[in-house]
């Protein structure tokens, strides 16, 4: 990260961009200048964008097609947004994720552009159409792989069990795909589109948004710098409401926290829940275990909040950059876009398909441990 000048935020700098930064040698001038845009690669990436469903039935306003892939086209349509999203998203939408004075000195992505969306209800995917000015309805998933380069599935609160019927036809004819969390909704539901995705060369990225966030950034920073001595254990908490449904879904995104920043090397998980609140812990057979805290009222208004404890030091970080818990989450959904264009440009999978695989495995441990009285699962006995 390059070096910030003395008055300058680190709002200023997000808003700077690293590029526009370089450039400049005050905050005042930070204000004042256009931030440099990234260089655009050889082509245009026509990206096919999916929407999940939950137990069969459609998502119509999908929260993660409507906010994360929005990175990737060019242009909304404000009074679209407008007509159908609720007034948090809508201001959303205008002071953030379409603001230009906030798009990080990136965006919009001089060289994405959402040309298809899938629903097979054509009226729902009607409304996503008019609200991304050219995209089309896509009609079927097999023709839609046939005219796009790159496809991104979402789902907001589904559980994975549709997604390998979804991104199997790009997934075979080789293109760059993101698989929303949970990604395969079991283990051998995941399992089966890593192997899929690798017997047909195709690029593949899944994540949570918590692997994305500036805190998770700057705690990996000090993890590799080891300035503080070795990373010893992490606390990953969640506000909100524990239920063991609910634990499947959204258990995935501490379980994404722990991984990435102590590796794919787990041995066993127990889980306890009691009321709306759970605890679970991470075994390794070489380090202190990890701690989840699922349903913790103190952190609802952040989401989420996590301490990294280093052998000098803990680190302690929220979504939230500045106190600004929409800055810090607008953030984050840009930084996963972000990641999955640098997958289309370079062909890299920016993720091991270890660590996705150990992410669902964590998760379905520990569901089996709340229904066993909190035992040990070890992860050998779901991986099979």
């Amino acid at each position: 990260m390059p070096e910030l000048p003395p008055t300058a935020t680190r709002r200023e700098w997000l808003t700077a961009g690293a590029a526009g930064l370089a450039a400049l040698g005050t905050a005042n001038s930070l204000a004042a200048e256009e931030p440099a845009k990234p260089a655009a690669s050889p082509r245009m990436f026509r990206i096919g964008v999916i929407s999940a469903r939950i137990n069969g039935k459609p998502q119509p306003l999908n929260g993660h097609t409507w906010h994360f892939a929005q990175y990737l086209h060019p242009s909304v349509d404000m009074d679209a947004i407008r007509k159908y999203l609720d007034p948090a998203n809508i201001e959303m939408f205008g002071q953030y994720s379409r603001n230009p004075r906030e798009n990080f000195g990136q965006l919009p992505f001089p060289d994405t552009r959402i040309t298809h969306y899938y629903e097979a209800d054509p009226k729902i995917a009607a409304m996503f159409v008019e609200a991304f000015p050219g995209v089309q309805v896509a009609t079927s998933l097999e023709r839609m792989a046939e005219e796009v380069d790159a496809v991104f599935l979402g789902d907001a609160s589904g559980k994975g069990e549709d997604h390998f019927d979804l991104v199997a036809p790009g997934l075979a004819r080789g293109l760059p795909t993101f698989c929303d969390k949970p990604i395969g909704g079991s283990v051998a539901g995941t399992r089966k589109i890593l192997e899929f995705a690798r017997e047909h060369h195709a690029p593949l990225m899944s994540s949570s948004l918590f692997r994305h966030e500036m805190g998770m950034e700057q705690a990996l920073r000090l993890r590799d710098a080891g300035e503080h001595g070795p990373l010893e254990y992490v606390i990953a908490s969640v506000g909100g409401g524990y239920s063991a449904e609910g634990w499947l879904v959204y258990g995935q995104h501490p379980a994404w926290t722990v991984v990435t920043l102590l590796g794919p090397s787990a041995e066993a998980v127990n889980l306890y829940a009691r009321g709306h609140t759970a605890h679970a812990l991470v075994t390794y057979p070489d380090r202190m275990p990890a701690e989840i805290w699922f349903g913790r009222p103190d952190v609802a208004g952040e989401y989420c909040s996590t301490a990294v404890h280093f052998a000098r030091k803990r680190f302690e970080y929220t979504p939230s950059i500045e106190g600004n818990f929409k800055l810090g989450h607008h953030y984050e959904m840009f930084n996963m876009a972000r990641t999955f264009r640098q997958m289309l440009l370079t062909g890299e999978e920016p993720i091991p398909h270890r660590e996705i695989l150990e992410v669902t495995a964590i998760v379905q441990a520990a569901a089996r441990s709340q229904q066993e009285k909190s035992r040990f699962v070890p992860l050998a006995e779901v991986l099979g």
